[in-house]
């Protein structure tokens, strides 16, 4: 049992050296010249694109999900084309800043945040209010009634 263990940690332990040195060997490959291509191909064009929009309409996802496709799709090519794993670290880091610069007062959903129209949220308000008044309105009817009957 104890060399099985033995045998075991072993394996595991040479597991993550290997899982260590190909991530060193990785980042030594793609990592500066990965990053260099992906802003130079990739970045510039989304710049460019999204300069053609209205800065009111980057928060509209009807507006930028091509764009935003383009974008991702150019990032998995160039790692594609340079042998580097996708997505990675930089990958990561890389729409982080894009996210922090492009889309940083965007709702979770990717939509600007605004009340409703008044047709939709009016019935909202409504219904409620009108039930609590009937509901209350029934207790204390049938509180009088019951109170004759005995």
């Amino acid at each position: 049992m104890g060399s099985q263990l033995g045998a075991s940690l072993y394996r595991q332990t040479l597991l993550w050296l290997i899982v260590a040195v190909s991530q060193c060997e990785f980042s030594l490959e793609c990592g500066a010249h990965y990053e260099y291509a992906i802003e130079e191909f990739c970045l510039a064009k989304f710049k460019l694109d999204m300069q053609e929009l209205d800065q009111r309409q980057w928060c509209s996802w009807e507006d930028t999900v091509e764009l935003y496709g383009d974008l991702t799709n150019c990032t998995y090519l160039v790692a594609l084309k340079m042998d580097c794993f996708w997505p990675n670290r930089l990958v990561d880091e890389f729409f982080i800043q894009v996210h922090k610069h492009y889309f940083h007062d965007c709702s979770l959903s990717g939509r600007l945040l605004r009340d409703p129209p008044n047709r939709i949220l009016g019935p909202f308000i409504v219904v409620p209010v009108l039930v609590t008044l009937l509901m209350t309105a029934l207790v204390v009817w049938r509180s009088k009634r019951s109170e004759g009957i005995m």
